[in-house]
């Protein structure tokens, strides 16, 4: 995790004038790189692409639970499911969730590589067949699960319906009609807690590499899609 250490000493681990103050503040290289290396929370396996707070202001672990999200320009409230999911379930639960979608999906790549923490780039490609789609997500399973740098989302306009499985492999989900989805949790044994709390509500850090970047340049090539 090189460039994960980068991240903290540059990003987090320096005083800023108005940040409040940072968990990994005060800690020594050993006690930082120990931190990172733990995965495993009880039942709950990270992948690499993102770890809590040293003090671990949340501590990470397998459930759902509901949202809305207000859209601000229209003033329409839409149900959100929002999930954490444990490092071995994850992909296959990403695959399966895909199917309320229909047989032709949108797909967004979302990327941080090159902007480091400040925002993200997004590149669209329409019209996709979903099973071309999910072979093409098994073929880079590794810098999916543990790029914290790519994140994916998948709708279909015409219902309308996403799933999007973000940078932290946080699961969010949107649709008038979420019960496909919770029927896709319960097929996987995630139940539904609505008092969890994700590692996005507090301070966290990503990781990636330059593999991965180049990976992800890959997987945008497979699906056509060039800026």
């Amino acid at each position: 995790m090189d460039f994960l250490k980068k991240f903290i000493s540059a990003k987090t681990r320096e005083p800023a004038p108005g940040r409040a103050a940072s968990s990994f503040s005060d800690l020594t290289d050993d006690q930082l790189e120990t931190h990172l290396k733990i995965a495993r929370y009880g039942n709950f396996v990270l992948t690499d692409a993102v770890r809590p707070s040293y003090d671990l202001q949340v501590v990470p672990r397998t459930g759902f639970r509901h949202d809305t999200y207000s859209d601000g320009g229209t003033g329409i409230a839409i149900p959100v499911l929002m999930a954490s999911i444990s490092r071995e379930q994850i992909l296959d639960l990403f695959v399966d969730l895909l199917d309320p979608l229909g047989e032709e999906v949108d797909v967004v790549l979302e990327t941080s590589h090159h902007t480091r923490g400040d925002g993200h780039e997004d590149y669209y490609r329409e019209s996709i067949e979903l099973p071309i789609f999910k072979s093409v997500l098994y073929d880079f399973e590794e810098m999916l699960v543990d790029d914290g740098c790519t994140g994916v989302a998948v709708l279909n306009p015409r219902i309308p319906m996403e799933v999007q499985f973000d940078e932290h492999k946080i699961f969010t989900l949107y649709g008038q009609d979420l019960d496909e989805f919770e029927k896709v949790f319960d097929e996987h044994g995630v139940s539904c807690s609505e008092d969890i709390k994700f590692i996005t509500e507090a301070e966290h850090v990503h990781s990636s590499t330059d593999t991965f970047a180049e990976q992800f340049e890959q997987l945008r090539f497979r699906l056509g899609i060039e800026n």
